[in-house]
């Protein structure tokens, strides 16, 4: 699959072994940068050949995600001698490819670079689009930039060494492609919903495949997000909230999860969607969120604080992508206070009873 940018186009291939890592050459210019749970698990497997001294082990936690993080890297990077002519390739999940992007593009104005997504969460969605985003003072993604990677490579069998709790929010990703889609995309995803969290491997491929896919329709024709790609962002107002409030305990695309059956609530408060369509989504969900909701307080007063600093509000509205009847996506700004607590609180009660 290409995908067009301004900068450049660049290749996503998607692997269903490890033949392209094995393969893997690290000549004196380039510098590599894995995910420590990941280096852990295949390092004698895929690692051991890497140079130590071109090789930093990164921490993907939500805490690291950030402009020191990505300076560090750049301050290890300038030693090395060719410069603008340096290569950087990473592995791992978003944080890896928001911090290591973010260096790939400040540094010498530009390098290349090369990004293996190794969760589910990356390969379907974040790979592609070039969006670099690093946390700022405890408030998700308030720093970024545009880079895309000049190739990308997806090997599938990293999804089997995946936690349940990163596999589903993964699958988080999948299910707000396919309910954008609309209900040919509710019923293919309520039909392949047990294969998926059995993780079949062709099942997850055609998932993948299909999801970047469908986001690469928006981000080719709004690639620096001024326009319809902000669509992608359904759900994401209240998912980055609730990623806020657990101090990230809850992942992203769980998260994401959460903040659809938000976003669906209030449309049906609206009148927006049918009630059925609301439910059959909300049945999909709940097989694929599971949050320990007693561990973690709900303070309303931090959820809104955090939906009215997200970068999407433009003004003291409250700004949200929500579902209309036909099941197309509609940037809306008079989204009221009110409204949100109510479909929070459906939420949250819903949680504590599963």
């Amino acid at each position: 699959m290409i995908i067009k940018a301004s900068s450049k186009d660049y290749e996503v291939i998607v692997n269903n072994n490890f033949d392209v890592i094995e393969k893997l050459q690290i000549d004196k210019d380039t510098y590599v940068v894995i995910d420590k749970k990941l280096y852990n698990i295949y390092v004698e497997r895929l690692f051991n050949k890497i140079p130590k001294d071109q090789l930093y082990i990164f921490e993907s936690i939500e805490e690291n995600k950030t402009i020191e993080s990505a300076l560090q890297i750049c301050e290890i990077m300038t030693n090395i001698p060719a410069k603008r002519n340096a290569k950087l390739i990473s592995f791992g999940g978003g944080i890896v490819q928001d911090v290591t992007g973010f260096v790939a593009n400040v540094l010498y104005r530009g390098i290349h670079w090369t990004f293996y997504p190794t969760t589910l969460l990356a390969a379907c969605d974040s790979c592609i689009g070039g969006k670099t985003s690093l946390n700022y003072k405890k408030f998700k993604n308030l720093l970024g930039t545009f880079y895309p990677p000049d190739q990308i490579q997806i090997c599938t069998p990293f999804f089997k060494s995946l936690s349940e709790k990163d596999f589903e929010s993964g699958l988080g990703e999948v299910v707000k492609f396919n309910v954008m889609y609309g209900e040919k995309g509710i019923k293919k995803v309520e039909e392949n919903i047990n294969l998926l969290l059995a993780r079949d491997e062709k099942t997850l491929e055609e998932f993948v495949y299909n999801s970047l896919a469908f986001k690469k329709a928006f981000i080719e024709q709004d690639e620096f997000d001024r326009g319809i790609r902000i669509h992608l962002n359904y759900a994401h107002t209240f998912g980055h909230a609730f990623e806020t409030m657990s101090n990230y305990v809850i992942p992203h695309g769980t998260a994401v999860a959460m903040g659809m059956i938000v976003a669906n609530r209030i449309s049906l408060m609206r009148g927006w969607l049918k009630e059925s369509i609301v439910n059959r989504i909300e049945n999909v969900i709940w097989k694929i969120i599971h949050v320990d909701i007693q561990s973690i307080p709900m303070n309303m007063d931090v959820i809104m604080a955090a939906i009215r600093k997200d970068k999407k509000q433009t003004s003291t509205d409250l700004t949200a992508v929500l579902m209309k009847p036909d099941m197309s996506l509609l940037v809306v700004h008079d989204v009221k206070t009110s409204e949100i607590k109510t479909a929070i609180t459906y939420l949250f009660d819903n949680l504590r009873r599963k």
